[in-house]
């Protein structure tokens, strides 16, 4: 298929509305959790688990969810979840209380989970050689205007109508999204994929991280001695082993072990967890923080953060280029530590009111961190394994980034004294939020130092003389710059 085709086109529309109904999904709720308190009287025990529960599913169903597209077919896959996600969005916003509402976000996540991995392989697997470029190029321009857009039509619908319209718009989008693909998507599978899909594995990651994000969640508010936290506990650690040596014995695992002995690839993923779960940490509360303490309604606290993905349009890609010509390690060394530098600069805004001088400095100084590592990170996350586990390094980068946010979620509140009903309260929220700013701003400054540490750019080709016939026996250099 040619992307200056018609059907073409419409695969890439397709194909970025279903992934990024479930992007949107991920970052609008954020705004929406003050309200959703207020409305259905929750804990802030209870806005964490509508966060976590999404994460939850969306992070331990992710690899298979890619194995079973390849084997079964990723059209098939793809449309399963945008029925799924649609209707569990459907579920939750006539969700009567927090509990029906945590039950529906979990199942969203598994939603979400067998469209995302099916939606880029689609386009790998749908465009010839020469147009593939440019509509994954297009499927991630529109999948950033997605981004940037769902903040906005968020903080508008729960300004204008209701929190619940949040989930309410999903419904005639997968509709837009199925109709679009039942008219113009091929199918497409792999016809090499072999051997069982491994079950056992996503079964125990699923307890693993059930049981810790319960007993980070539940241990603050109930008490770190009760029954219930002690063996939900327990549980996730029993699941861990237990996903480590069924990895380690079973013949198609979904998380090769092995992958793990290339050191470039397991300080990457390192550095994108402790990242991601700064951001994940920093950014729960952050909206909190606008709308009680700075008094911001929610479509203002959705803008506020728009100059942010502007800042990451611009630059993203030309941070890439640049990682590509000059190697990673700078910019991953030095972009976590201007992020750790914005991080601290949004403490101003517990005190300052002002959006121009308390908040959107501190935002700018964010985005450029971000879009100066974001880029070279996932590059290097990706060219740190041969070309034949390219979908694999994706899966794993993409897996760790949602469970160090996962555990963030769980774990920054507690840490940062917000607990029970008391995230309503400006003078607790200003101090926890600021407290939990500086947390992550730490760990993005340690992550930028294991960077420089222990990322390696990839060596340079040594010249050689003209010749008709150059065999290469070494993976190209541009594949591993990213």
């Amino acid at each position: 298929m040619q992307y200056s085709s018609a059907a073409g086109r419409w695969v890439v529309v397709a194909t970025a509305l279903g992934s990024g109904m479930a992007a949107i999904d991920a970052t609008v709720v954020g705004i929406a959790l003050p309200s959703i308190g207020r409305d259905l009287h929750a804990s802030v025990d209870s806005l964490q688990w509508v966060v976590s529960g999404y994460t939850l599913t969306l992070g331990a169903f992710l690899i298979p969810s890619g194995t079973l597209a390849d084997r079964f077919g990723r059209r098939a896959l793809f449309n399963i979840g945008v029925v799924w996600f649609a209707g569990a969005s459907a579920l939750c916003a006539v969700a009567p209380n927090t509990t029906v509402l945590i039950a529906t976000r979990v199942v969203q996540g598994v939603g979400a989970a067998l469209l995302t991995p099916a939606s880029l392989a689609i386009i790998q697997a749908s465009f010839d050689d020469e147009s593939r470029g440019r509509a994954v190029g297009a499927w991630s321009a529109l999948g950033g205007v997605a981004t940037a857009a769902g903040p906005l039509v968020g903080g508008y619908l729960i300004a204008a109508a209701t929190w619940r319209w949040i989930f309410v718009i999903n419904v005639p989008i997968g509709a837009a999204v199925l109709l679009i693909s039942s008219r113009h998507m091929p199918e497409s599978r792999d016809a090499t994929a072999v051997g069982r899909v491994d079950v056992s594995g996503a079964v125990f990651a699923v307890a693993a991280l059930t049981g810790i994000t319960y007993g980070l969640i539940e241990g603050p508010a109930i008490g770190w001695d009760r029954n219930g936290v002690v063996m939900m506990l327990a549980l996730g650690a029993i699941g861990a082993a237990a996903f480590l040596i069924a990895e380690r014995r079973t013949a198609h695992p979904m998380l090769p072990l092995s992958v793990f002995g290339e050191r470039q690839f397991t300080v990457t993923n390192g550095v994108t967890f402790i990242i991601y779960a700064a951001l994940g940490g920093a950014l729960f509360l952050f909206p909190v923080e606008l709308q009680v303490v700075g008094r911001y309604t929610p479509f203002e606290s959705g803008v506020s953060l728009l100059p942010l993905t502007v800042v990451m349009l611009l630059l993203s890609a030309r941070s890439g280029r640049l990682a590509s010509r000059i190697g990673p390690r700078l910019q991953m060394s030095v972009g976590p530590v201007v992020v750790a530098a914005g991080l601290a600069l949004l403490t101003r805004a517990t005190t300052d009111r002002s959006y121009a001088s308390g908040v959107l400095p501190a935002v700018l100084v964010f985005g450029l961190g971000l879009a100066i590592t974001v880029a070279p990170l996932t590059a290097t996350a990706l060219g740190a394994l041969s070309s034949d586990h390219a979908g694999l390094a994706s899966a794993v980068n993409n897996d760790v980034a949602r469970i160090g946010g996962l555990l963030a979620v769980a774990s920054f509140p507690a840490i940062a004294g917000i607990v029970g009903s008391n995230y309503l309260n400006p003078a607790v929220v200003g101090r926890g939020f600021r407290t939990d700013a500086f947390i992550a701003a730490g760990c993005c400054a340690l992550a930028g130092m294991i960077a420089a540490v222990g990322i390696r750019n990839p060596r340079r080709a040594e010249p050689v003389a003209p010749c008709l016939h150059c065999p290469l026996d070494a993976t190209p250099l541009g594949s591993r710059a990213g």
